[in-house]
Order: structure tokens, then sequence, then C-alpha cells
């Protein structure tokens, strides 16, 4: 089973639609209505629903790296910068890292992209 994809309200439309074209399972902050939370509120909404949050805002970084410090508990992260990344690599990387994870392999952790 693929992990299953929480997309930050930062996130390219076009990289959400370009996963969902290749079967990935994604709900967007917008879809959810939480685009307006604050970021604690967000990693938290996609740990609640079992879904890895995407994104490539800083201040989610730090705050998975806090949480695993104290040893709280999230669904993952998978974090990049907009500059590091295009479309087309995002998606592939995504779907990538969607299909060879599992959520035991991503849990409480933050993976990097671009691989």
């Amino acid at each position: 089973m693929s992990l299953r994809l929480y997309m930050d309200h930062h996130i390219d439309v076009a990289i959400t639609r370009g996963l969902r074209r290749r079967g990935t399972d994604i709900v967007t902050c917008l879809e959810d209505g939480t685009a307006d939370w604050d970021d604690v509120r967000l990693l938290g909404r996609a740990t609640d629903l079992g879904r890895v949050l995407f994104t490539q805002d800083d201040d989610h970084l730090a705050i998975a790296h806090r949480w695993q410090g104290d040893g709280r508990g999230f669904a993952g992260l998978i974090f990049a910068r907009s500059l590091d990344l295009t479309v087309g690599k995002a998606i592939r990387d995504l779907e990538l890292v969607a299909n060879v994870l599992d959520e035991d392999d991503i849990r409480n952790r933050v993976e990097y992209l671009p691989l």
C-alpha cells in the first residue's frame, strides 16, 4: 500500500494534479478546510488523518525536528525547498517515496527531496 499524502497549501497545484493522475492518494489542506491553520495544527491534522505532510515550508521542518526531540509522534514529513525542485522532479520523487516507503518507514521521520 502506498503512502497517503497531505499537501500543504504552498504546494503547486500542478504537483498535486500530476500525482493524482499517477494514482497517488492525496488530500490538500484546501480541500480539508485547513489552509488557514497554523503549522503545528496542520502537522497534527495530517497525523490524525494518517497522512504524510508534504511541504516546502521551513516552519514545518522546525516543528517536526522539535517533535522528534520531544518524542511526540507524527505520521511523517516530506520536505523540499521550492528552489531545489521542479514540478516534474517533485512528482517523480513523491511518487517514488509514496510507493516505496510504508507508514512505519516514515513515521516520526523527515524525508528530504529532491532524492
